[in-house]
């Protein structure tokens, strides 16, 4: 099939190769407008024009592909059978989406209607989902309102953070539209409501609409007063962003792991045993625990080859893995000498 291919992220990236590893031909490649980026600011291509400039493809990089005229004449001329979009990161208007025969597909990260929207991964986390899939949508005017051909599930391990769950549903995203293409081609072209009932579609449900907004910098501050697993999800959800004051810098929190006794199977051993000291056996880590007398932020304990044991609002957290500004991540050992905190210190405003 002639396929005209929408994405940015390097999630997108794992579809684009697939589908060219099918032996679909990429007639071109529709991304985001390159970036300024990093200390220097310099302009950085996205991950898919990166990879569909190796891959000799044509790129287009509309600002506003509504509003731009000449690009959607410019992508109609190159005669694509189906428009395929994985995180591409604009609404596509009416005109663009009427243009392929076959129609166009999306590859959503969730479960839909669950997380419709920009961060889908993030918000799974964020929120707790214990799982969450990929979709194959067709596409329509609302934001991921479209009915769905194909779907997958995932269960999300306590443990996962967003990097590691989005690598696992880059691929089956990837894996789905290989699978889904063969059936969008043999129903053929035509009138879109015979096309989709010949694929058999099932319309969204109505109720469970979720939207997953585009996350702010706000988003990534982890107040130590929450629940233990607040803060965990917090910490996985937004892997590697999510921080705490450090002086007047950020300390950024990459891995932890909540002590409370009732998650002890899904905790690595040395968590698990920590947890029968620390842990409460309540339902979110909220209800008062031994550590409940320390602010939160106070280091409890220091666990040599692991991390530091944190009071938080509830249960404490296990500390694994966190950065110092303009340091590499360090866990474990790493940490505890790099961070250099012995036990009563507070991780907050005041530290270091």
């Amino acid at each position: 099939m002639r396929i005209l291919f929408w994405g940015t992220p390097a999630y997108a990236v794992v579809s684009l190769e697939a589908l060219q590893q099918a032996g679909h031909r990429i007639v071109g490649v529709v991304s985001q407008p390159d970036r300024r980026r990093g200390r220097g600011k310099a302009l950085v291509p996205s991950p898919v024009k990166q990879q569909a400039l190796e891959l000799g493809l044509p790129v287009f990089t509309p600002e506003r592909i509504r509003r731009d005229l000449a690009c959607q004449q410019a992508l109609a001329a190159l005669g694509a059978d189906v428009s395929v979009v994985v995180a591409f990161g604009q609404i596509l208007p009416p005109s663009v989406l009427a243009q392929p025969p076959l129609g166009c597909w999306n590859g959503h990260g969730s479960l839909l209607p669950r997380w419709r929207g920009a961060a889908p991964i993030q918000w799974a986390l964020l929120e707790g989902d214990g799982e969450t899939g990929v979709g194959i949508m067709a596409m329509e005017e609302g934001l991921d309102t479209g009915p769905v051909l194909q779907e997958r599930r995932l269960s999300i391990p306590l443990l996962e953070n967003a990097g590691q769950l989005s690598q696992r549903l880059a691929r089956l995203t990837g894996e789905l539209l290989v699978e889904a293409l063969p059936l969008i081609e043999a129903a053929g072209p035509g009138p879109e409501p015979e096309r989709l009932a010949r694929l058999g579609v099932c319309p969204q449900a109505s109720d469970g609409v979720s939207h997953a907004r585009q996350l702010t910098k706000e988003d990534t501050l982890v107040d130590w007063s929450g629940t233990a697993l607040a803060i965990h999800r917090r910490v996985m959800g937004l892997h590697p962003n999510a921080f705490c004051p450090w002086g007047a810098e950020r300390l950024k929190l990459q891995a932890t792991e909540p002590l409370v006794s009732r998650l002890r199977d899904q905790l690595t051993p040395v968590a698990a045993a920590l947890a029968e000291r620390w842990g409460s056996p309540s339902q979110d880590g909220a209800a008062a625990s031994s550590s409940s007398a320390a602010v939160p932020g106070t280091v409890l304990a220091v666990v040599e080859g692991e991390g530091l044991v944190v009071a938080t609002g509830g249960c404490p957290v296990l500390l694994r893995q966190a950065q110092l500004p303009g340091r590499r991540p360090s866990e474990g050992q790493a940490l505890i000498q790099q961070l250099g905190l012995v036990v009563g210190d507070r991780i907050g405003a005041n530290t270091p």
